[in-house]
């Protein structure tokens, strides 16, 4: 008995479908290809990250404070310092002599030593919602650092360990009976009827 003959439509169309299968298969091979080419790079881009990120945690601690040059002066007054607190958002220049007028318009040195060397540098700053303003220093707890840089003595790093409240006559704060270098924060809190202090100590 003779075999039944394939009509050439059905053996075109039978053609055309194995052409599609195999164009399908091919893409598929060329995208997996593509993606596992492509994770290569991925891989030790992120192996480059990892890096770049350790190499960052063995950094010096001082060197990784946003750290500043000192400005010549502000809004007319002469500058000293610059002043850092990273916990409360705060940068901002020292004045370098105390009036009134200075008050209002940044803090200012207010009694003692020269930044940055043995003594007490005692800095005054208004309880006004300024962002170079001693608004927030209620905050700052002992542990907390601080950063003060001159343009003599470079930068130091100073860590809170004393925080209390005064009545506004009591100077005890500025004594500059020490042998170290110490950073006193000087602002009005309760409606003016005290003072909060914030002792610091550089860092060695």
């Amino acid at each position: 008995m003779k075999g039944k003959r394939v009509k050439p439509i059905a053996w075109k169309k039978m053609t055309n479908n194995i052409i599609l299968v195999a164009i399908l298969l091919l893409s598929t091979f060329l995208v997996l290809e593509l993606r596992a080419e492509e994770a290569i790079p991925e891989k030790q881009d992120n192996s480059n990250i990892q890096k770049a990120q350790t190499s960052v945690e063995i950094i010096p601690k001082k060197e990784k404070i946003f750290l500043q040059e000192v400005e010549e002066e502000y809004k007319g007054y002469p500058v000293t310092a610059m002043l850092q607190i990273p916990k409360i958002q705060v940068n901002t220049c020292v004045l370098e002599e105390y009036s009134v007028d200075a008050l209002y318009e940044c803090v200012t040195k207010f009694y003692g030593s020269e930044p940055n060397e043995v003594g007490n540098f005692c800095i005054a700053g208004h309880n006004s919602k300024r962002k170079n303003m001693f608004t927030n220093i209620k905050q700052l707890e002992v542990g907390d650092e601080m950063i003060l840089t001159s343009q003599e003595k470079g930068s130091l790093i100073y860590e809170v360990y004393d925080k209390y409240k005064v009545k506004p006559q009591d100077t005890s704060c500025l004594s500059q009976e020490t042998n170290q270098i110490e950073l006193t924060l000087i602002s009005c809190t309760n409606d003016s009827s005290q003072r909060i202090i914030i002792k610091a100590r550089a860092k060695e």
